[in-house]
């Protein structure tokens, strides 16, 4: 951990990694907020809603609410990789940012728990969410994912730069299908499956979802997982991922009625992606606007 330096919206001094509870805004844990440090760990601190029977957790607690599920991701520690890239590009800083603080940490969900849009990602940039504190915040991908957004009517302001900063989204929730940011941006295949149970958790504690937007492959193919982890019917075969590529997730067999789930494909708005021309911003608007439409449309 780092010497406090002054955060670039509020001035308070941080270290890097920002420990939980220490003032950082919109950090959802504190500092009795339970660890996980084993993927058995993972399993334990999330709540099973499908069967009503919680796993026993860490100290014998399991998350009953979304707030606590979040807490809980923001400071899991089960993935040795993961966790010593995100602290040591946390205490190293690329140069622009040598003389601010990192978060350093996991990047929770965000957005309203009543949200009725869900924007699936792949991971946190070392940069970008690892510095803010924000999911798809502070890098080239996450100017385009919310200027689109706010064309679209999902979220308050075109740009965000830092947890803080005032933004917000509108009916939308963002997550990350692995929490921490990975080297060269490329978990491993155990490090994914460690992290699925937080997504899967929160998508049952999500009830008024009505469309997901994958965005990429990965995002794609831990949509239609943890959807399936979180009772909901896939189609099979397992539906393609593409560009405007759309799919029907069956809600639970225990929901009565049935949430069924759109789900929608969009390219990532990554730099290789919309610097080639492969995503345009028509091209995002268009599946961001498909799915604020169909979000508001009665079931």
């Amino acid at each position: 951990m780092t010497e406090p330096l002054p955060h670039p919206l509020t001035g308070e001094p941080f270290a890097s990694p920002v420990p939980p509870g220490s003032g950082w805004s919109d950090d959802p844990a504190g500092p009795g907020t339970p660890v996980a440090r084993t993927a058995a760990d993972v399993r334990g601190l999330v709540t099973n809603r499908t069967s009503e029977t919680p796993e026993r957790a860490v100290g014998d607690q399991s998350a009953t609410s979304l707030a606590e599920l979040t807490a809980r991701i923001s400071v899991c520690s089960a993935c040795p990789r993961l966790v010593t890239w995100r602290e040591d590009v946390a205490r190293d800083k690329r140069a622009a940012y040598a003389g601010e603080p990192y978060w350093g940490r996991p990047i929770a969900g965000w957005g309203p728990a009543d949200a009725r849009v869900l924007v699936v990602g792949l991971a946190p940039a070392a940069h970008g969410g690892n510095r803010t504190g924000r999911i798809f915040t502070g890098d080239r991908s996450g100017d385009w994912l919310f200027a689109s957004l706010h064309r679209v009517g999902l979220a308050r302001q075109a740009t965000s730069v830092h947890a803080g900063d005032g933004q917000e989204l509108l009916d939308t929730r963002m997550v990350a299908a692995v929490r921490c940011a990975p080297p060269q941006n490329k978990p491993t295949t155990e490090e994914r499956d460690t992290c699925a149970p937080w997504i899967a958790a929160e998508i049952r504690l999500l009830t008024e979802v009505r469309v997901v937007v994958a965005l990429g492959a990965f995002g794609w193919d831990a949509a239609l997982r943890s959807f399936a982890a979180a009772g909901h019917g896939v189609p099979r075969p397992k539906p393609r991922f593409g560009h405007g590529a759309e799919a029907v997730l069956e809600g639970p067999a225990t929901d009565e009625p049935r949430r069924d789930v759109l789900l929608l494909g969009s390219y990532h708005p990554s730099q290789q992606n919309t610097f080639t021309g492969k995503l345009t911003e028509p091209m995002l608007d268009d599946v961001l606007g498909r799915a604020a439409a169909a979000a508001r449309m009665p079931r």
